[in-house]
């Protein structure tokens, strides 16, 4: 029997991985999407090419894992006991994210590169929005654990329910910040979470809850 193969060379460094994360958002800062170059970022992080071109492709995919990073570690979804609460709270966290200019500078970049590529819409796909996804279901499990929503009976519905909910809330949320520019505050997010929550038919007829 041949004994097991080994993998060669040196294992993928997790502070060389910050590093070049942190350099990017750096960059994307100080000089945009545009003006981005593989060969700054290295510079920035204090590694050499070869290092950040073993780790990603190409820019673009460098800057949807910089996106990614920083929505895993600043999206939470707070638990203030009242699904209606925390949905506001995360949608105002991440209207919040969409106003630092790294994020601003990118986001809308790499969905429009997408267009054109359809392995990067994939990594946008995983990286970013299947992952944040948890927040979702996260939230449901809380809601349906308080009595707030019943218990999932078809695993399928519920997997379409989950994904219909992340579309409406990161759809409507980008659309007003980055498209519209339109702010994204107290009032328009408890308006948005009651209809997303009752329907149309709560804010047609005025039931939103008033300002606290």
């Amino acid at each position: 029997m041949n004994p097991p193969t080994r993998r060669t060379g040196r294992p993928r460094s997790a502070e060389a991985d910050r590093a070049i994360l942190d350099a990017t958002r750096a960059a994307l800062v100080e000089t945009g999407w545009s003006k981005l170059t593989m060969g700054d970022v290295a510079a920035r992080a204090g590694v050499a090419k070869t290092t950040l071109y073993r780790r990603w492709a190409n820019k673009n995919e460098l800057v949807v894992d910089t996106v990614a990073a920083v929505f895993d570690e600043h999206l939470e979804l707070p638990d203030l006991g009242d699904l209606q609460a925390d949905i506001e709270a995360v949608v105002l966290q991440f209207a919040g994210l969409l106003e630092l200019p790294e994020i601003r500078a990118a986001l809308m970049a790499v969905v429009a590169e997408s267009t054109r590529d359809e392995g990067l819409r994939r990594r946008i796909r995983a990286e970013i929005v299947d992952r944040q996804k948890r927040l979702v279901l996260l939230g449901r499990a809380r809601a349906q654990d308080r009595g707030d929503l019943p218990p999932d009976t078809d695993p399928v519905l519920a997997t379409r329910t989950t994904d219909m909910i992340f579309d409406m809330v990161a759809g409507a949320v980008v659309h007003r910040a980055l498209v519209s520019g339109e702010p994204v505050d107290a009032e328009w997010t408890r308006g948005f979470t009651t209809v997303l929550l009752h329907g149309l038919a709560a804010a047609t007829m005025g039931d939103w809850p008033p300002a606290p």
